[in-house]
């Protein structure tokens, strides 16, 4: 796989943690924020989407108002070959599924799940992971309380 090569300068950097901490901040706000015309960082804007730097917008919902109130991580371990992800593919494409890793070790996926209840993940266990050929087993840690969970990233300084 080639590096990606972003290219970011200083502005960049200011414009992404702007952005990340509040992604409805208008453009006009931020070229107030850092002295620029809102042309300018339209332009800049788009070229990040342009370069992936920005891969999207998004609401934060709280998953209780949805009555997703089990947090679940499970290692997988499948019969895909390096480089192959069949199973992954396939653990991607479950509504339940909010992550899927391909990681190192003995298990080859880590994934994150939410359902309603314990009852909902045993259901999501026996009806849909059971039929995916090619796991062979699961490790399931359910999530008592979260103390943080973030999405942001370290965005540096220069």
């Amino acid at each position: 796989m080639a590096k990606l090569e972003f290219n970011l300068d200083q502005i960049d950097y200011q414009i992404i943690r702007i952005m990340q901490n509040n992604a409805r901040t208008n453009n006009a706000d931020i070229a107030r924020e850092l002295g620029m015309a809102p042309s300018a960082i339209l332009e800049r804007v788009k070229k990040l989407e342009q370069k992936e730097v920005i891969l999207g917008y998004h609401a934060r919902i709280n998953p209780v108002a949805l009555d997703q109130k089990m947090l679940s991580f499970m290692f997988i371990k499948a019969q895909d070959i390096i480089g192959v992800q069949k199973v992954g593919l396939l653990l991607a494409e479950i509504p339940e599924v909010l992550e899927v890793h391909d990681i190192a070790g003995d298990d080859g996926y880590l994934i994150k799940v939410r359902t309603n209840d314990s009852a909902g993940l045993v259901d999501l266990m026996r009806n849909t992971l059971s039929k995916i050929e090619g796991i062979i087993s699961t490790r399931t840690t359910i999530v008592l309380e979260t103390v943080k969970e973030e999405n942001k990233l370290v965005i540096p300084n220069s």
